[in-house]
């Protein structure tokens, strides 16, 4: 991404330019983490029952707050790209999407799963604290390497992310599920986004 954002730079403007690497972005996971987003914003934000949650978040249909939820966020992700200056853009591509890698790995070994089936299963398993410590360690490498002494603040915001999207669904339904990892992804994402566009305004 890093790469098609600098070489869009010499034929683009900043908005066009900010898009397509969204686009890209997007389409590098094959939709899955967007996708895990809007079943959550479906399966967890209306009121409803645990196994009612769960069904919905099963159910390939997308409703009103899924469509609502994945709107807002790519909206909030490409006006933090664009706000993004040059200097940091490269730094931004490449630091963000390790730390919300991070962020999902973190809440596999830390949370339990809210049902034993599914792709978040699948994922889960074989996963330890050699794992976890192994990502850490990544994770902390390339924000403090990237970033400086502004890497811990991006440390600290996937963490308390990460953390209030578990308890969320911890709340909702008990536990963490595929769509749970792919929307924390999604939220770590935008989230650490708008913190870099803050760091640059300061």
């Amino acid at each position: 991404m890093a790469g098609q954002d600098w070489a869009l730079s010499m034929v683009m403007p900043m908005g066009l330019r900010s898009a397509l690497v969204l686009a890209l972005w997007v389409a590098l996971t094959g939709l899955l983490h967007l996708d895990g987003l809007m079943d959550v914003c479906d399966g967890l934000l209306p009121p409803r029952d645990r196994a009612r949650r769960l069904e919905i978040m099963k159910d390939s249909r997308v409703g009103a707050f899924a469509v609502i939820g994945a709107v807002l966020l790519l909206l909030v992700k490409f006006n933090a790209l664009v706000a993004l200056p040059d200097p940091d853009r490269w730094r931004s591509l490449l630091a963000v999407p390790v730390l919300a890698r991070w962020a999902m790995s973190w809440s596999m070994y830390r949370y339990p799963p809210a049902s034993q089936q599914g792709l978040g299963v699948f994922f889960k398993t074989g996963l330890g604290r050699p794992q976890v410590s192994f990502a850490s360690i990544v994770a902390l490498g390339v924000a403090l390497a990237l970033w400086g002494w502004s890497g811990w603040a991006l440390l600290a915001v996937t963490w308390l992310l990460t953390t209030l999207v578990a308890r969320f669904a911890l709340a909702r339904i008990g536990g963490l599920t595929g769509d749970v990892y792919g929307a924390t992804c999604e939220l770590v994402e935008a989230g650490l986004l708008v913190q870099l566009v803050l760091i640059n305004y300061q």
